[in-house]
């Protein structure tokens, strides 16, 4: 689906250097479009934001750094951050990146957040930008980096180090910890959650249903079920029986089930526990309420019980998911 040039909210551009890691360059790519789409998906709004993402690489006519593909193309480009990213060969087998260097320092100037995962940081380096400021790289590179630039402050126990108009990242893999760090500033943090969720990428990895979401079906075409399902959205934290869900979708009990399950795949207690763990994952991501308190306001009179079917459905305690996933700061 083509999305309109003034819903994308940030461009972003990678640089396609000599043994550069085309996995980083093609699996950014692919992150930052899975992560427009969960903003869909949490929006209920079609196309509302979207990241552009293009390739750069030097050009063998003009020595310049030119665009070699675009996921948004025929308009003008506005790049809000660019990224070099890891090098297949050690830092010693790296040749100069003086093109690429000096490409990103005009950028820079011009208030673009330059960006660069382990030994991207050594094309990061040939700027002069991160002289006397923190930077991080993969552990293995760090004395060399330190050794090759004496003047950037290499703090390889960071794993992000995010200076707002400069971001680095360490391991090889790190490229995943920046594009989720990217896409929470650029989409917010429940779109980075949930892309986060989707793909699997948050270490440690653990069971599938930690990051599983729950994605409620309102495509089904039965719209007595639709009209008990949006109830049960809007009052998820009240009791409800199946006679009074029966009765707002104007059916038997019996003929109700068999309907609601067809439509979303569950039955009506199951939807309802789905709808409040999903509601209680949100508090837990966003607050710092306490997880009794958190139960209760969701509808559970009991919270060793919420504890319990939280565990159930998402493979932790609540406690644990918010370790994991919490944003809010602690008083």
């Amino acid at each position: 689906m083509k999305i309109a040039e003034n819903n994308v909210v940030a461009e972003i551009g990678l640089v396609i250097y000599p043994d550069c890691q085309l996995a980083a360059i093609y699996g950014l790519t692919d992150m930052f479009r899975i992560a427009a789409e969960w903003a869909e998906a949490i929006s209920g709004e079609a196309s509302k934001r979207a990241i552009r993402v293009s390739h750069w690489q030097i050009d063998a006519q003009s020595d310049k750094m030119a665009c070699v593909w675009d996921s948004h193309p025929d308009t003008p480009h506005r790049l809000s951050h660019v990224i070099a990213p890891p090098s297949l060969v050690q830092p010693a087998k790296m040749v100069p990146m003086k093109i690429p260097a000096n490409w990103m320092s005009e950028l820079y100037d011009q208030g673009v957040t330059l960006c660069s995962v382990c030994a991207g940081a050594f094309v990061l380096a040939e700027t002069g930008l991160i002289d006397h400021r923190r930077a991080t790289t993969h552990w293995a590179f760090a004395q060399t980096l330190s050794e090759r630039f004496p003047a950037v402050n290499v703090a390889v126990e960071n794993m992000v180090i995010d200076d707002g108009d400069i971001i680095t990242a360490g391991g090889i893999l790190a490229w995943t910890d920046l594009g989720l760090t990217l896409i929470e500033k650029v989409l917010g943090t429940g779109t980075m959650l949930a892309t986060s969720r989707f793909l699997l990428i948050d270490p440690p990895r653990r069971e599938q249903s930690t990051y599983s979401a729950f994605i409620p079906n309102f495509e089904h075409g039965d719209s007595q079920i639709l009209r008990a399902q949006h109830h049960l959205h809007a009052h998820f934290a009240e009791q409800h029986s199946i006679e009074s869900m029966s009765a707002l979708a104007s059916m038997t009990p019996r003929t109700f089930l068999r309907h609601f399950q067809k439509a979303t795949g569950m039955r009506p207690t199951d939807y309802v526990q789905q709808v409040r763990i999903m509601k209680a994952r949100d508090a837990l991501e966003l607050s710092n309420r306490s997880v009794d308190q958190i139960a209760w306001e969701i509808g559970y009179g009991d919270p060793s019980a919420f504890r319990k079917i939280f565990r159930k459905l998402t493979g932790v305690t609540p406690g644990q998911y918010r370790q994991r996933f919490g944003t809010a700061q602690s008083d």
